[in-house]
């Protein structure tokens, strides 16, 4: 039997009346079937299964710990609230657990047709590739949503079991109300799904292109892992901004006040538009594929022209906008930032440290905290991450003459994101219990992290 694609993309089948004088399958039916396909495999089951499990029994585990990820971002408040939990596993999705999904479950949701050799009667059956490419696009994209929704809910009730439903303390040391913080913490993860769409569109494409090559299953990891390594090298702000890797950390700007949306939003623009060109890319490829070659594993130089550089090409032209768009030059980090982030955060909670310590209420308008960073030396220029920025923090009470200080060495990354680590004096920063009048509790101003917004002028 020859079968062959007429110029509507509707499947033709010589030699079968039968097939011809079929009703087409509809897009909803081809749909259900690709998904019970999807659901029946083991693989598939048992990621269901860790994804709705393992995160409640992670955050539980970690909360009752006496040593926290201090390094993670929100780690160090997992004993505080149950929120910090669900945005700790957020932070190490982005990173491993969201692209190996994808890779997983669209990398692998065409490829296993070639591998079984099943084209031929999925095209009799159908009749349509138009329809087969949705059907399988939406299935892969149902499986995909349903395991992030896993991890969200599975992460959220196990620290809301294990430590409970407590404020959160923002990114700049500002407090959340435990609904806010609801909020904020499920805004987080909703915004994480561009960036899992470009992977999941990525996927596709390398799972028509690449045929029965391993290399399609491993194209969604591999092309996030590359994007992180990037974000973790000195790049200028434009090229990191326009990566869709940079959603799945921009949403810690969620947690300042105000927000830090210039960021997040680009990134979430940039992970839908690579959606988008690499579906259309996976799109074209799959109607111009020769389904009556049974040993078809992809044509390298359609892979390239039609997927490749689309791509390449997407980026160029999102880095000139972003740096159009935004004047960003540069690392985005400077000392003026740094140094009023800091004050912030410092101000911030200081006044949750007196509150801790039953003494007379302070606001930050009485504070007047100031910081004075520099990275170590007048020789060296005091911008660009690095560990070896040091900051001087300086406030002061109501009624005192005196000026409080404080000395804090700052280790700040590409993204902008920094742990500010206390080196005296000891009655501030100095021991990672304070003595409360209900008992020992963590030191809010021993560490502390905080966020400098890339986008933002370097003054005022």
């Amino acid at each position: 039997m020859t079968v062959t694609v007429a110029e509507d993309g509707d499947l033709g089948a010589q030699g079968l009346e039968e097939a011809v004088a079929a009703p087409r399958v509809s897009v909803a039916r081809a749909y259900r079937f690709e998904l019970v396909k999807l659901v029946s495999q083991w693989r598939i089951r048992l990621l269901v299964l860790a994804c709705w499990i393992v995160p409640a029994l992670f955050v539980a585990a970690v909360s009752r710990q006496s040593t926290l990820p201090v390094d993670t971002l929100f780690g160090r408040w997992m004993h505080a609230t149950g929120w910090a939990g669900a945005l700790v596993m957020l932070g190490f999705a982005g990173t491993w657990a969201l692209p190996l999904l994808t890779s997983v479950v669209a990398g692998d949701v065409f490829a296993s047709e070639d591998r079984l050799g099943t084209w031929r009667h999925l095209l009799v059956a159908v009749r349509s590739p138009r329809r087969i490419f949705a059907a399988k696009a939406l299935a892969g994209l149902t499986v995909i949503l349903l395991l992030v929704a896993g991890l969200v809910a599975s992460s959220s009730a196990g620290g809301a079991v294990a430590v409970g439903d407590q404020p959160l303390v923002g990114l700049d040391g500002h407090l959340l109300t435990p609904a806010d913080a609801a909020g904020k913490v499920l805004l987080a993860w909703v915004c994480v799904l561009a960036p899992t769409l470009a992977l999941a569109a990525v996927g596709l494409l390398g799972s028509i292109t690449l045929g029965r090559s391993p290399m399609g299953l491993l194209l969604p990891a591999l092309v996030a892992l590359a994007m992180q390594l990037a974000q973790m090298m000195p790049l200028p702000v434009a090229v990191r901004l326009a990566l869709p890797s940079y959603a799945f950390i921009a949403w810690s700007g969620l947690f300042t006040s105000p927000a830090q949306l210039g960021p997040l939003l680009i990134g979430i623009g940039v992970s839908l538009l690579w959606a988008v060109t690499a579906t259309v890319s996976a799109y074209v490829l799959f109607m111009r594929r020769d389904f009556t070659d049974a040993a078809h594993d992809g044509s390298g130089r359609s892979a390239v022209t039609a997927g490749v550089l689309p791509l390449v090409g997407l980026a160029a032209v999102t880095v000139a906008v972003v740096a159009a768009a935004t004047g960003a030059t540069g690392s985005g980090i400077e000392q003026d930032k740094v140094q009023r982030s800091a004050a912030t955060a410092f101000a911030h909670l200081y006044r949750l440290q007196t509150r801790q310590l039953n003494r007379p209420a302070v606001t930050e308008a009485q504070l007047k905290v100031t910081a004075s960073c520099d990275k170590g030396s007048v020789k060296v220029a005091a911008e660009g991450p690095g560990n070896d920025w040091r900051c001087v923090v300086s406030w002061h009470l109501p009624g005192v003459d005196a000026v409080g200080t404080a000395v804090y060495q700052l280790d700040v990354t590409p993204d902008g994101r920094f742990m500010a680590d206390g080196d005296g004096p000891k009655e501030v920063n100095g021991y990672f219990l304070v003595r409360t009048p209900t008992g020992d509790a963590p030191n809010p101003l021993w560490q502390f992290d905080g966020n400098v917004d890339l986008l933002a002028t370097s003054k005022g």
